[in-house]
């Protein structure tokens, strides 16, 4: 038999979520937020060429290069 609340089943929304998954929405919050502040342009060197892109580019670059490396971490220590 399947376990039921009893009373309506009426269950905290905010309760699902563990302090983990808390963390990451308020990072891409954050991020999403500090994205849309920063539209100006920036120049990046790479080693021999430089080049010239909006700064909302260059910082979704970074968020996913940084997303990207997390999970490979995750993913090699499990």
């Amino acid at each position: 038999m399947a376990n039921t609340v009893k009373g309506g089943g009426s269950q905290n929304f905010f309760a699902q979520f563990d302090n983990r998954t808390w963390v990451a929405i308020v990072v891409v919050i954050l991020s999403v937020w500090f994205i849309l502040a920063n539209t100006a342009s920036a120049s990046i060197r790479f080693w021999i060429p430089t080049v010239e892109a909006p700064m909302w580019i260059v910082l979704i670059g970074t968020f996913a290069v940084g997303m990207f490396t997390g999970w490979l971490v995750k993913a090699r220590r499990g």
